[in-house]
């Protein structure tokens, strides 16, 4: 799910990528038994340069759903990560995806929560996401950086059958089965790595957003025009200058 409904205004919906490492997790930690017959939901499926469809698909699942705040490829319905358990009901699913997302969802309790209960007894969930590190890309929306002690905590009411991370692209893996007798835990006072703190803390409120988002559009305004400055003096330079 590429943001959330509470993200910036009027956002530009340039759909952040899934890297080699993440496609390389999920090939290696989701199996043929998995999906064969099974249902499967992706939930933040905006293919942007690959994504785990195509291999699930080839394992010949009985359903593929794809959900994203935005059409395109790769989107089946479009509903937001905030709504999928009101869209599709509890243990609906044997497989939950969700790659390059969780770090785009504000309300990063509720979307865990409801990765968590899409899932049926027994159900495989599959997790992907940036590390602290890891450059901003508000796309619409960037909030969260996850560590593997992170997941560790956040999804220790699962079976976790496989955490891992990547330090050349920053990013951090999981395989969690949901366990027949799941008891949801309480992350209520958990605090994150934000990138709009850079701190660890437990929520983001509006005051602390507007201003990092003031912040970020003035940055980036201001690299704009001394981009354009630079562009000036070299090209000036090289007619004052030939050779250069």
């Amino acid at each position: 799910m590429r943001g959330s409904k509470d993200t910036f205004s009027n956002p530009k919906y340039t759909i952040p990528m899934c890297t080699t490492a993440c496609l390389m997790f999920g090939s290696s930690h989701l199996f043929p038994e998995d999906v064969r017959g099974k249902r499967v939901i992706e939930v933040g499926s905006y293919d942007m340069n690959g994504s785990m469809r195509p291999t699930a698909l080839a394992w010949k699942p009985a359903e593929y759903v794809g959900v994203d705040i935005v059409p395109g490829p790769g989107v089946d319905v479009i509903c937001d990560a905030d709504d999928v358990i009101k869209k599709f009901g509890k243990e609906r699913f044997d497989v939950v995806i969700s790659t390059e997302s969780i770090e785009h969802t504000r309300n990063w309790r509720t979307v865990i929560s409801n990765l968590k209960n899409l899932a049926a007894p027994g159900g495989v969930i599959l997790v992907t996401t940036c590390m602290p590190g890891h450059y901003y890309h508000p796309h619409p929306g960037d909030f969260w950086r996850y560590t593997p002690e992170d997941f560790k905590e956040i999804f220790g009411d699962l079976e976790i059958k496989a955490i891992a991370s990547d330090a050349r692209t920053l990013g951090v893996y999981l395989r969690a089965v949901k366990p027949k007798n799941f008891r949801e835990k309480d992350l209520s006072s958990f605090k994150l790595t934000s990138i709009v703190t850079g701190t660890r803390i437990a929520d983001i409120d509006d005051a602390t957003l507007t201003a990092f988002t003031k912040r970020y559009e003035h940055r980036k305004k201001l690299r704009a025009i001394l981009g354009r400055f630079e562009k000036f003096f070299a090209s000036a330079a090289r007619r004052i200058l030939p050779g250069v």
